[in-house]
């Protein structure tokens, strides 16, 4: 019944942009918060953003802060991520993830996850 859809990944040049999508079926975006992590090869999955359900209060880590900007479009049941002024540190698999409660900084903490989406920044 829930269903968290990925959309938007792919190769991007350091400097460019990507807009990665997450369609959700069975959910209320209203009571959930929408988290994005990213995990890259070798290293722990981290949380790159959260927008609260509530009042769509946005959060972000502190790398990606002024370059990154998750939203969400209530109307279409879709959350985004927008990113700009890419790096190649920012090479990852992205995920979706959403939880009941207010936003949680650790992914055992979310219910609901996407099937990822590989961004990779490279020139």
């Amino acid at each position: 019944q829930v269903q968290l859809v990925e959309s938007g990944g792919g190769l991007v040049q350091p400097g460019g942009s990507l807009r990665l999508s997450c369609a959700v079926s069975g959910l209320d975006l209203d009571y959930y918060a929408f988290a994005w992590f990213r995990q890259a090869p070798g290293k722990e999955r981290e949380r790159v953003s959260c927008i609260e359900g509530y009042d769509g209060r946005a959060k972000y880590r502190g790398s990606v802060k002024g370059r990154f900007t998750t939203s969400r479009d209530k109307g279409n049941n879709t959350v985004y991520l927008q990113m700009n002024s890419l790096q190649p540190e920012d090479t990852a698999v992205y995920y979706c993830a959403a939880v009941f409660t207010p936003c949680g900084s650790a992914a055992e903490e979310y219910d609901y996850w996407g099937q990822g989406a590989q961004v990779t920044v490279s020139s």
